[in-house]
């Protein structure tokens, strides 16, 4: 069985435990967005140990408590619940559909953060401009307990509400997309983390770093092209009839490209080509 608790993360459970109803396993993004901050005015982020007394001792905050927050920043991690219990971040509306009980588990995760909020003198407008820290450990605690690397209603930046979806399908869900929920956090997430395969004695295999928008346009020809192709191929989004130089971008690159993006849970205009940052690293192009 995976670890009820979080390896590392400090143990701070407020009681109050309850079965979840089975099901597909979830994990649901938060922020903890205690500021209403502007890239005008920026704000001081709030002290991870006012959160911390706030879920763990208040009793306000005890009753919106989720299983963990983390702080992105420092890498710090605290734990209310038990994996097999639910939490309670989620609103959840009397006869209709089970948000923080449904499903094996529903691991809940607030991180640290509002936009615009200022840490060491630096300004951050979202999430993933973070430093993450943490995020390699609590992704594999997760992924653990069953969820896998993909988000059912769209990744934070474009999603839907589907509550049939919801309902069915296991993954990431951002707490804009949860059913019976009016909240718009968490707007950004984290790319899944992936094991770098061993080069042997040479080390750790490199990627190509990603090349600007402006770099994916039809007609450009590179070898990059070529390895991009080979990825998606490999990632089953390649079943589109490529140029005859595989070396050159052409319409069925863009179209197995943009599989590949609806395959990491991007959607709208988020799946769209040219890809973003976010797509490209997690292809994992890579170098000659």
């Amino acid at each position: 069985m995976p670890d009820l608790w979080l390896p590392d993360a400090e143990r701070l459970p407020i009681g109050n435990t309850a079965p979840t109803d089975g099901g597909p396993a979830k994990a649901i993004g938060h922020i903890t967005w205690d500021e209403n901050a502007t890239k005008a005015k920026p704000l001081d982020l709030v002290p991870y140990a006012k959160l911390r007394t706030y879920f763990g001792s208040n009793a306000a905050g005890r009753a919106v408590a989720p299983h963990l927050l983390w702080d992105p920043f420092t890498g710090k991690t605290v734990q209310f619940f038990p994996a097999n219990s639910r939490s309670l971040s989620l609103k959840d509306l009397s006869g209709g559909t089970r948000t923080n009980r449904a499903g094996s588990v529903v691991l809940q995760i607030e991180a640290l953060f509002f936009p615009w909020c200022r840490v060491g003198g630096k300004v951050y407008e979202s999430l993933d401009d973070t430093p993450g820290n943490g995020w390699d450990e609590l992704h594999a605690w997760v992924k653990s307990w069953g969820v896998p690397d993909v988000w059912p209603n769209g990744r934070p930046e474009n999603c839907t509400r589907n509550e049939q979806t919801w309902e069915t399908k296991t993954g990431w869900y951002p707490h804009k997309g949860v059913p019976e929920n009016d909240h718009t956090d968490p707007m950004s997430w984290f790319a899944f983390p992936v094991v770098k395969p061993s080069t042997g004695t040479s080390g750790a295999k490199t990627y190509e770093a990603f090349p600007g928008a402006s770099w994916f346009s039809v007609g450009r020809t590179s070898p990059v092209v070529g390895r991009m192709h080979d990825r998606l191929v490999a990632e089953g989004c390649g079943k589109y009839q490529s140029s005859a130089n595989k070396n050159t971008i052409g319409s069925g690159d863009v179209a197995s490209y943009q599989a590949f993006q609806r395959k990491l849970g991007f959607t709208g205009t988020a799946a769209t080509w040219p890809p973003g940052k976010a797509s490209w690293e997690a292809l994992h192009v890579p170098k000659a």
